[in-house]
This record gives structure tokens, sequence and C-alpha cells, in this order.
């Protein structure tokens, strides 16, 4: 079906396009602060704000649905008489740009300049993995980061799908473009909504304005000041990538995964030591396992490896020495298992077949000696890669 004529539509933009510029040439909401003894000091305040949007991409309807009710309040506001400001602030700090940033590069340093992509994805294989991801129920199924990328796989491709040009997408491979261009957009887009901000008080973070850095600073320093803050550990999602915590909106995928707690079973190699671990005598060396259920250990018969997969033997802080993979041993390494944080020295690599048999002293089982056996649908990439064996569980 056509479209009848527009020429009220036209009408009606061309009203609110003569309206807004009123609005900036009489600098309607430009706030000052009255002098103590104005009239207008005693005039009643009406501040709103509005959390600040991320600036890796332009803004969208979600965005329009929300600030819709700051602008309604603060509408309503001043028909009511109130001195009304609404600032607005960019947020570009975490590490979203940095990440896209990165994988512009990536992409350009592997499929050239304009990058050309492999248009078949056989090759690339899902692994079904079965075990349970902890993730905060309150928050959505579909992450920011996904909703952003619109089912697109390539950074280049999300670039592309906002109207960019190969010359410009270019240009993000540098992290402080995204912090000049994205910003500028938003702004055009506000003021085409006709929003009631203090256009002079916007701002973005981050330490390229060194005003609000030195505001958050200030905060930071007197909050510990008054012991309300610490530094230290905690459970969280760690890139080893970055060397920092990773948070959700922070990551490219994964949004809502939380850490998972385990319980470590230390399961002692008994004397004589096996010819492949001869060179560890004279050390504690243990085989560990990770279990969220450690009340059925006293019921564990046996210890179930993998015959064809590596295992490492590494020295912890306190000199005793473990037996498991290399992923599991990097991921104690930063939980405070090894001297240096992060770095993992490996003794020893053993293949899986030459633990089998080896006699092991398991904490709190009946039994005085249990035994390795093997298992050959252990997975590499889950938990420490041996699988304790109870009755409870037989």
């Amino acid at each position: 079906m056509e479209r009848k004529g527009t020429a009220k539509l036209q009408h009606l933009l061309e009203i609110e396009k003569q309206s807004q510029k009123r609005w900036q040439d009489e600098k309607v909401f430009e706030i000052d602060a009255p002098q103590p003894d104005s009239p207008g000091a005693k005039q009643e305040k009406y501040m709103v704000t509005f959390p600040y949007p991320y600036m890796n991409g332009r803004l969208h309807l979600g965005h329009t649905f929300s600030l819709s009710k700051c602008e309604f309040a603060l509408g309503f506001e001043r028909l009511q008489g109130k001195k009304c400001l609404f600032p607005f602030g960019l947020h570009c700090t975490g590490m979203p740009i940095k990440a896209g940033a990165d994988k512009l590069c990536y992409e350009m340093e592997t499929f050239g300049y304009p990058p050309v992509f492999p248009l078949s994805q056989e090759n690339e294989k899902q692994v079904e993995d079965n075990e349970p991801i902890i993730k905060d129920k309150a928050k959505g199924k579909k992450s920011k980061a996904a909703a952003k990328s619109a089912g697109l796989k390539y950074q280049w491709q999300i670039m592309k799908s906002l109207g960019l040009t190969d010359p410009e997408i270019k240009l993000f491979a540098d992290p402080a473009h995204w912090l000049t261009y994205f910003p500028k957009w938003t702004v055009h887009d506000l003021k085409l909504m006709g929003l009631k901000v203090d256009w002079r008080r916007t701002f973005i973070t981050t330490d390229a304005n060194p005003f609000y850095d030195s505001f958050v600073r200030w905060q930071f320093y007197r909050l510990k000041e008054r012991e309300k803050i610490k530094f230290g550990k905690r459970f969280t999602i760690y890139s080893p990538k970055d060397g920092q915590p990773c948070m959700d909106h922070d990551r490219s995928e994964g949004e809502g995964v939380g850490p998972q707690e385990y319980t470590l079973i230390k399961m002692k190699v008994v004397e004589p030591m096996p010819a492949v671990l001869k060179s560890l005598e004279g050390s504690a060396v243990y085989l560990v396992a990770a279990t969220l259920r450690p009340e059925t250990m006293f019921g564990q018969t046996n210890c179930w490896v993998q015959p064809n997969i590596r295992y490492v033997a590494f020295r912890t802080v306190n000199s005793d020495v473990f037996i498991c993979t290399r992923r599991a041993a990097r991921n104690m390494s930063y939980q405070g298992f090894t001297t240096n944080n992060g770095k993992v020295d490996v003794i020893l690599e053993i293949s899986g077949m030459d633990l089998m048999g080896i006699g092991l002293n398991a904490p709190l089982t009946a039994y005085q000696t249990i035994y390795t056996l093997p298992m050959i649908n252990i997975k590499e990439n889950k938990g420490r890669n041996q699988v304790i064996s109870s009755i409870r569980n037989n």
C-alpha cells in the first residue's frame, strides 16, 4: 500500500525543528546556580540524571524508552515552576571499547584490510558442555554485547551495520577514536529527540576527561580514609589477557556468568613413588580433584583419571606438589596457590596413562589406600580433571 501524503508529518517536523532551534538560541535548559540572596535562591529545585549510556555504538530505541521517563518527569516539574536541571554523562570506562578495538586489529591482521571473512563456518564445531554455568537469574538471557551485535560474528561487520565505511572503521582500531566519535553522535541524536539537557554539563568518563577522573579519584580517596573500602582479592571472573577482573558488560560474551566455588580434594600419592614420579621423591605429592559435594568423600572408592590427556606437576606456595591439567594449574595460580600470581612453574609433564594404578591416601574415606583408574569421558576443560568415585555416586 502506498503511503498517503506526508504534508501533516512534514508540518509537525518543521514545528519540532523551529522549537528546538528556539530552545537552543534562548538557552532555555541552561541552568545556573542562583546567587544566595537573589529571588531565585528560594525557588524549588528539581534534578534528574540518567545512567550513562555506553559509547561503543549509537543509541537505540531502548535508550529512548528509558530516557522518556526522565524527560517527562523533568517537563512536568518545569510546568510546576521548579528550577530543573538535567546533566548528561557518556560512559567510556571499562573493557568493551578496548575489546572492540582489539578485535578490529585482530581481524585486519588475520583477514587483511579490508578484511575478507570466510564464507563457510563448517570447520567450527560447537563442543557440548553439560557443566552447570552459574548465572545471575536477575539478568536477562541476552547480553548487551549480543544485542548490539545483531547476530553478526565479526566486529568489522558490526561497525559496517552502523553505516561506516572501511576507511572509517579502520580508525576504530585505536580505542581513543571511540571516545570522540560516538559521544558526538549521541549528543546529536539526543538533541533531535528534544531532550531538556543542559549540554554545557555533558561529559565523558575515563582519564581522557581529567575533571571527571579527579572526581572519581576523590571519592575513592575519601572512602579509603573512612575505611569504607579496601584493596584485596575476591572471587570474580578474571581476564588473564587484560590482567584485571572482567565484569559483565566488559565481556564480548558470557554475560551473567559468575564464579563457581569448588572444594579441592587432595589425594596424597603413597610411597614408594611410581617410576614416573621418582623425581618428586621427598615432596608431598597430591592428585587434586574439584567437587561440589565434599560430603560424599566418606564413601570414596577410587580416583578416575583420563588416560589420553596430559597432566602437569607444579609446586604450590607451601611446597606441596599438585598434579592436574595445565588449565587447572593456571586457574589455581590466580587464587594464591603459587608463589607468583598467575605463574605456574611446571616441574613435570605426565601422560594420564602413566598415572594409572597409583596408590592414593584420600581424606575421610574408610579405605587406607585407593587407586587411580581410567575414565575416557573426562573433559580437559572442566574442574581439575580427576574425578572422585564414591559409593553414593555409584
